[in-house]
């Protein structure tokens, strides 16, 4: 789910795929899907055994694949067989089996989970969750594609972006193996499996669970915050920067990513535990493995986010007035910002020419 932080995090993506009228388009891409993945879900259920979660899960990853073919092609405003010749096959694989398949059952695997959370076990009715697994994976897979096939189609007719939300610059990071980014993700790692085995298991599944998701993900969500601020570089230290920023902005940054994609990923590998591995119960270890997959991905995303925008703060030293309006990027930057005449040039504890978030 990188690709989904990027486009919510840097503000160069994000600004550009929440306009007007990008958002008037996207709610017809992301509605007929939806209503298209609903039918063939009652096809389905007359000639597939539903009630089978690897047959289940497959079924959703085509019908996402599909999804994220037509929805992609309509973002990047060009034919199919157009797409995958001016795109190039590499990029045409990772929209179908990234963005398409496997997104898609990771969404699936998130909503059984919560279901299972709340009581309503797929394993018991399959139905109900079968259908919503299918329907809301389709649906956000649709979203997402047409958000990169938008991102796509301006790159490609002259707007430069520093950062493409397909995870290539962070394999390139990955292959400069910074020390520090490494730290952080065994902090991240350490810390989340450490507060897991601390947590004392419940005799009812779902409430030992739910611990687990709720003291796991407020730790994870603290190292992504801090490992965010770290990514950033510069002399000052993730630490400096923290106490110089907006209590209220670094509020939101841990609530929105920190807490809600942590506790996502939590739920997915619940998921893939329940459903995938059969196991009813998770036991403590798999539950302490979980928090610490959870935790090294948090710090891992974050630190790399961290990083980018801080290329985008070097890249573009002048912010423009729509830049400051994006909702990541306004509070934080509070009173260190200032304007000179010659532009609104500014100055944040996030990144000494940056921006937020």
């Amino acid at each position: 789910m990188l690709h989904r932080l990027a486009l919510r995090v840097l503000p160069s993506l994000s600004l550009t795929v929440t306009a007007d009228a990008v958002r008037t388009r996207k709610r017809i891409v992301m509605a007929v899907p939806g209503l298209i993945a609903f039918g063939i879900y009652r096809l389905a259920k007359q000639e597939l055994t539903l009630s089978d979660p690897l047959t289940l899960l497959i079924l959703s990853g085509v019908v996402s694949l599909l999804t994220a073919a037509g929805a992609y092609r309509v973002g990047r405003r060009l034919s199919v067989g157009r797409v995958a010749l001016e795109d190039g096959g590499r990029r045409v694989l990772w929209i179908l089996g990234w963005i398409g398949f496997m997104y898609g059952v990771q969404l699936s695997l998130l909503v059984l989970a919560l279901l299972w959370l709340v009581g309503y076990d797929y394993a018991k009715h399959p139905d109900g969750p079968a259908m919503m697994a299918i329907i809301i994976a389709c649906s956000a897979v649709a979203r997402d594609a047409f958000e990169i096939g938008h991102i796509r189609w301006l790159q490609v007719s002259g707007r430069p972006f520093s950062t493409f939300p397909d995870g290539h610059r962070l394999r390139e990071l990955l292959g400069r193996f910074p020390r520090l980014l490494w730290q952080w993700v065994g902090t991240g790692i350490l810390s989340t499996v450490c507060v897991s085995l601390a947590v004392p298991i419940s005799e009812n599944a779902q409430i030992a669970v739910l611990m687990q998701v709720a003291v796991v993900t407020l730790m994870a969500a603290g190292i992504s915050l801090a490992a965010f601020l770290a990514g950033q570089g510069g002399e000052e230290t993730w630490m400096s920067k923290l106490t110089a920023s907006s209590w209220g902005e670094l509020t939101k940054f841990f609530w929105w990513p920190g807490m809600a994609f942590a506790s996502t990923y939590h739920l997915v590998l619940i998921g893939l535990v329940l459903y995938v591995a059969g196991m009813p119960r998770p036991a403590s270890g798999v539950l302490a493995l979980i928090a610490g997959v959870v935790g090294g991905i948090m710090a891992l995303y974050a630190y790399y986010l961290g990083h980018r925008r801080q290329v985008e703060n070097l890249e573009q030293q002048v912010v423009s007035p729509a830049l400051l309006r994006c909702p990541f990027v306004m509070g934080i930057l509070g009173p260190s910002r200032t304007q000179p005449t010659a532009g609104l040039e500014t100055t944040s504890v996030l990144g000494k020419s940056g921006q937020r978030m």
